[in-house]
């Protein structure tokens, strides 16, 4: 059986594709970004950025939390 990735999953692939080529200057895409994009647009990459700390900080504490019993 083959497990169908969420709309959302396949978003953050191509996210993930896109920033890590260490060719591409983020900073002028931010510049361009900003310059271009709709407010809405920047908050929402915002809250991906955010959130994606979230997770990151909780999958690291439990990754590394040693139990005592």
């Amino acid at each position: 059986m083959r497990y169908a990735m969420s709309e959302e999953e396949k978003v953050a692939m191509r996210l993930s594709a896109i920033v890590s080529d260490v060719r591409l200057d983020l900073d002028k895409v931010g510049v361009y970004l900003a310059r271009i994009s709709p407010m809405v647009s920047y908050n929402r990459l915002i809250v991906i950025a955010e959130s994606a700390q979230d997770e990151r900080d909780t999958y690291d504490r439990g990754k590394y939390q040693y139990r005592l019993f």
